[in-house]
């Protein structure tokens, strides 16, 4: 998988955990209130992006995946902090874990798909 396709993932991640979220809080389901909470999640996206020159090779899982997945989450969280909602631990807890799952889980399941079509 190559560029806007391991990008459009990558983006489809971060919304679904924003979505999740939203729901699981019975937050209204307004587009300026999805919007607020995606879009310092959205920015630290595009910093690992950038950080970690992911559109070389946007499948592998390490150092792409990861930095894509920590970058995220840090980024997201100082600008949420900066902007004035909540970055509560337990908050922090969840979403380093479910934007891990998603952001490196899509690369390690793609990774071990090639590995078992190479065997």
């Amino acid at each position: 998988m190559r560029g806007w396709g391991a990008g459009a993932l990558d983006v489809v991640g971060v919304l679904v955990f924003v979505g999740i979220g939203r729901a699981s809080h019975e937050e209204a389901l307004s587009l300026a209130g999805f919007a607020g909470t995606a879009w310092p999640f959205l920015v630290g996206l595009a910093v690992g992006w950038g950080a970690t020159r992911a559109w070389r090779e946007p499948e592998r899982v390490w150092p792409v995946g990861v930095g894509v997945w920590v970058l995220t989450v840090a980024c997201g969280m100082v600008l949420r902090a900066v902007s004035g909602q909540g970055t509560a631990a337990a908050f922090v807890v969840v979403a380093t874990v479910f934007l891990g799952v998603l952001l490196v889980g899509w690369r390690a399941l793609n990774k071990r798909l090639t590995w078992v079509r190479g065997h």
